[in-house]
């Protein structure tokens, strides 16, 4: 892995707000960020005439990036589109001057019947991105969305609000993570766009930072070839704008946003590799890793189905979020990157040693754990979700005692999860159920108060959805299968195919499918469920179906 100490690609702000960094001494991520000029750069207002002008000027199509929605609420929904009618250019095609930009919501799909419509402005400081919030909707329903400018009309996306506070509906989520563009095609995408969810929570690693060639890595085209400016590592905004541009314009990544709404949440790599908090992976100075971090977060807001409350102001951005359908979920949505303690004796799988146990690291800060904590105190759902991105139960590697753990992953912050784990007890938390990204397998795990003890009770269950494409194509049960299912009595599934995991929530319990596909290298692949699990209402613990 490269990085690059040239700070020339960025603005002269970002360069002098670096400088001043680098003149004092670095004490923390606030002050950072308040030195940074890499703010919001919030637009000047804009007379209609003006914005008109732009959308008239667009000559081609400017939807090739499709549309997505997200955050569903009972009344509202956010839109997402961004225009580029020349995706792979660093301005996208566009003209820099701000585009009028009209939106439309309807309940059937011939959009004969009107549900809600409006103009909103793509601004190229956002880089020609659009976020609407629809509001005044009704809850629990199905609708359909597109966007307009100048003569061009967008594909038309497919969207549902949450149910009403009071509601007891079922739902039906996928878990997704990890979709390396290089590693393979988004064939797991083509299936779940035409599975029967209500909404898929992606759980990190939307990006990867890493340089693709010209055949796309394994996708080996041999119809196409991609720009030279994607065959080096993302660091500036411009290369995190690009790489956005690249894995959106996959036919597949456009047709599961279209089809249903998402929340998101990122781990590592639409940034860095393992990044933790302030600290890159890499000895770089802090004042140029956090310019990287702000061009990252700024590129994510820009190109994900986010409200404004989300919007970055340098390198800080809040992603945790709390989400609700009805009474039967609520969702705490983590981020475990940006608060982080540095990793243990170095990151990578190690013996644990005592600092694992230090109270005063954390994986997720002390503002967002005591969030979290709140939130299940007051919380009156069925079930509550954690959609977060790294293993969170112990995940033994070696038959001997003690064994290697990830430092990465919540084995390395065994002191914050025990935290954790003591506040869903206080909270009574009954039906826990985490949701976890990362690592290119699916697990499922029961989630134990202590995991060095196979007979103390089970607090909850862990669903962890495999890649999308991230690892090529794998297999059913890697070289390790057996060590990690002996090492690991509270590990019920392990698969290494790429797929993703879909779950149904009702009022007496809980399925789980694991939904894999053969082979990503080449396009086509059939899905099948490998496995499925139950766990029941007020009786935590995963029973095969």
């Amino acid at each position: 892995m490269t990085t690059t100490n040239d700070l020339s690609q960025h603005s002269p702000e970002l360069r002098a707000a670096a400088r001043h960094i680098g003149r004092r001494r670095f004490l923390t991520l606030t002050g950072a960020a308040a030195a940074l000029a890499f703010s919001a750069q919030l637009p000047a207002p804009v007379a209609a005439s003006a914005a008109a002008r732009g959308a008239r000027r667009i000559a081609d199509d400017p939807f090739t990036l499709g549309v997505a929605s997200g955050d569903p609420l009972p009344d509202s929904v956010v839109l997402w589109t961004r225009l580029a009618p020349v995706p792979y250019q660093a301005d996208g095609g566009m003209p820099a001057e701000p585009v009028t930009v009209g939106w439309e919501v309807a309940h059937d799909e011939a959009f004969t019947r009107l549900a809600a419509r409006g103009e909103t402005v793509a601004h190229p400081e956002y880089h020609h991105s659009v976020h609407v919030d629809v509001q005044g909707l009704e809850a629990g329903r199905v609708y359909h969305y597109r966007f307009r400018t100048g003569t061009w009309i967008s594909e038309t996306g497919r969207t549902r609000t949450a149910p009403a506070a009071s509601a007891t509906t079922a739902l039906t989520f996928a878990a997704v993570s990890c979709q390396a563009y290089a590693d393979g095609y988004y064939t797991a995408y083509r299936h779940l766009a035409q599975d029967d969810v209500d909404v898929v929570l992606h759980l990190g690693d939307y990006l990867y930072e890493y340089a693709v060639n010209s055949v796309g890595g394994y996708r080996n085209y041999t119809d196409r070839t991609l720009p030279a400016l994607f065959n080096r590592e993302t660091v500036t905004l411009e290369d995190y704008r690009l790489r956005y541009a690249l894995f959106k314009s996959d036919p597949d990544l456009r047709a599961v946003h279209a089809a249903h709404p998402f929340v998101v949440t990122w781990d590592d790599h639409e940034t860095e590799n393992n990044y933790a908090g302030d600290t890159p992976e890499n000895s770089v100075p802090p004042s140029e890793f956090l310019l990287r971090r702000a061009s990252a977060y700024r590129a994510y807001w820009e190109n994900q189905p986010l409200r404004l409350p989300q919007r970055p102001t340098g390198p800080d951005m809040q992603l945790y979020r709390r989400l609700h359908w009805g009474r039967m979920a609520q969702f705490d949505v983590l981020d475990t990157r940006q608060y982080r303690s540095n990793q243990a004796y170095g990151d990578g799988a190690q013996v644990p040693g005592p600092e694992i146990d230090d109270p005063a690291r954390t994986m997720t800060g002390a503002t967002q754990e005591r969030w979290l904590l709140d939130g299940w105190n007051a919380s009156t759902a069925v079930w509550n979700v954690v959609p977060q991105q790294v293993t969170f139960s112990q995940r033994r590697f070696d038959l001997t005692t003690p064994s290697r753990v990830s430092m990465d992953a919540w084995d390395g912050y065994r002191a914050s999860r025990r935290r954790v784990l003591d506040g869903a007890k206080a909270a009574g938390v009954r039906n826990l159920m985490v949701l976890t990204g990362d690592v290119h397998v699916g697990y499922a795990f029961d989630i134990k108060d202590d995991f060095d003890d196979p007979a103390s009770a089970t607090l909850g269950t862990e669903i962890v959805a495999t890649s999308v494409a991230s690892g090529r194509d794998g297999t059913d049960r890697p070289a390790n299968w057996e060590t990690y299912m002996t090492a690991n009595p509270h590990l019920r599934f392990y698969n290494g195919r790429r797929g993703y995991a879909r779950v149904a929530l009702g009022e007496s319990l809980a399925r789980a499918d694991f939904r894999t596909v053969p082979y990503v290298t080449t396009p086509g692949a059939p899905v099948t469920t490998a496995a499925s699990f139950v766990t029941e209402v007020g009786d935590q613990g995963l029973t095969p179906a």
